[in-house]
């Protein structure tokens, strides 16, 4: 009897295979980075044959930790970073170009030019998003003007377009020898091309981003056996049953099932889920209206999202572009040096702000600079720019949804810092607590996976199994919240209408 489930997690910066047992807590892990291309301002890119080399390694890895073969194994999840865009030969298998990364902004000329006819909520009332270079159409539209023959081929009907996960499923599944080409309704919902009601691709926007509808995958549940593992793979014949867009899956990993549950995850970027039940609720402040999750021949959960850019991705700045730190855990010990951050505010704008201003036109600044200000002022800027996101984003959440977070559930992998989460407590002065598995994106995806194949028998199994691990106090005077606060509007303000026409 197979007593577990594995996890592919394809992240921003890796890839990772967790596996779970029935309880939600984790057997072993495998992880390997992959390298972040960056030719020049504003663009991002990862080679996606790099990615599926490195998913197949951290499976083996995680089964040879655990001392687990495919047999032990019930089903495989799948979750991703969401909008990063792939596009591939059908009949190779070999990307025509890398992978456009969803922190990219080189597609701003398109969104502008999108826009021109109906604003940048053109697409909005349809699809929930705005026109902005953070989705992954835009990226789809990029490849098929700018690489040589991509065009010609996609007429043809020779190349597909995928997400992460649409991209793994397809490998996984057999890859030009009858890979399944499909993805789940929360990572379609991500594309700007999939009505939020009908869940079906909208011919009329392909049509108007000049994408021909046979690049694109198939739309299924979040919860459902796509198809099983090739007969080469580590997984051979086992299941793959659940696919959850990144931050859905930490939603879900965090049994945040009902209306009016909400969670954080603190990543690469950071991202508020809201989830608002059954209806569609459209933002009157800057948030996006997305697919939470759909099981199986369920009905189909609608959430509320806030998402920042660059949370986690600014401390790796701070390692790989400034040095100022040689490991990532090395900017709570330099914070932890300071009182406070010295008038120092660090606005991380370096693909834009995107909720609740969604500008473009921003870029990164420092301000508050003296020459008291030191490297452990940075460090401690840099921490709480995070947090003063986050309470941008919960502010238009309170604001939508007419009633306020009594506290906030959070993961991802800068929960582990001590001084941010309680720098965040004290920011939106409500409690901010952490769950005993704080890998909840891995989590959800083993959740949708189990739930398909009956190894969990419900969503009451998973709620027993969340746990509190820390709860963090906000403990701020009032008053001195509200001046940091201001401050802090005031460093975004500082960051807007730097891009003209002659600034990339």
């Amino acid at each position: 009897m197979a007593d577990y489930v594995i996890a592919i997690d394809q992240g921003t910066t890796s890839s990772r295979a967790i596996i779970f047992d029935r309880k939600g807590s984790i057997i072993a892990t495998g992880q390997k980075e992959h390298e972040q291309i960056l030719p020049q301002a504003g663009w991002v890119e990862h080679d996606a044959s790099e990615i599926w080399a490195n998913v197949q390694e951290v499976i083996g890895l995680a089964l040879t930790r655990a001392h687990l073969t495919r047999h032990d194994i019930a089903a495989v999840g799948i979750t991703n970073q969401r909008e990063t865009a792939v596009v591939w030969d059908k009949t190779t298998g070999k990307p025509v170009y890398n992978a456009i990364v969803w922190q990219d902004t080189r597609t701003q000329p398109i969104v502008d030019r999108l826009a021109a006819d109906g604003g940048v909520e053109r697409f909005k009332p349809v699809v929930g998003l705005p026109l902005a270079t953070y989705f992954s159409g835009t990226k789809i539209a990029w490849i098929l003007e700018n690489v040589e023959g991509a065009r010609e081929k996609a007429e043809a009907g020779d190349l597909l377009f995928g997400t992460t996960d649409c991209w793994v499923l397809w490998n996984l599944t057999g890859g030009v020898n009858g890979g399944v080409h499909a993805t789940d309704v929360t990572n379609a919902s991500r594309t700007m091309f999939m009505d939020l009601e009908t869940l079906q691709w909208r011919d009329d926007i392909l049509e108007a981003f000049g994408v021909p509808k046979s690049m694109m995958p198939s739309i299924r549940s979040s919860s459902e056996v796509y198809g099983a593992a090739e007969d080469s793979s580590l997984l051979r014949e086992t299941p793959i049953a659940g696919i959850l867009g990144d931050q859905q899956a930490a939603t879900f990993g965090q049994a945040a099932f009902n209306t009016g549950e909400s969670k954080n995850t603190y990543g690469t970027g950071c991202f508020l889920i809201f989830n608002t039940g059954e209806e569609i609720v459209h933002s009157k402040n800057g948030l996006l209206t997305t697919v939470g999750y759909k099981l199986g021949d369920g009905p189909t959960h609608y959430a509320l999202e806030g998402s920042i850019a660059v949370t986690g991705s600014l401390i790796q700045w701070l390692r790989d572009q400034l040095g100022i730190i040689d490991s990532a855990p090395q900017v709570e010990e330099l914070a932890d040096k300071v009182e406070d951050n010295g008038g120092v505010y660090i606005v991380p704008a370096f693909s834009g702000l995107f909720a609740p201003y969604w500008r473009p036109d921003a870029r990164g600044a420092i301000v508050g600079l003296t020459r008291y200000a030191n490297k452990n002022h940075i460090a401690r800027a840099a921490l709480e720019a995070v947090a003063f996101q986050t309470r941008d984003v919960l502010d238009a959440v309170n604001a939508d949804a007419g009633v306020d977070l009594t506290e906030l559930k959070v993961d991802g992998g800068m929960v582990a810092n001590d001084a941010l989460m309680q720098f965040q407590a004290d920011v939106l002065g409500v409690p901010v607590v952490r769950p005993v598995v704080a890998e909840t994106t891995a989590l959800g995806a083993a959740y949708a996976a189990g739930l398909a194949v009956g190894f969990w028998t419900g969503l009451d199994d998973l709620s027993a199994n969340w746990q509190e691990d820390r709860r963090w106090e906000p403990t701020m005077d009032a008053s001195e919240r509200d001046r940091q606060l201001r401050l802090w509007h005031k460093a975004v303000t500082k960051s807007m209408d730097w891009v003209d026409e002659d600034v990339k």
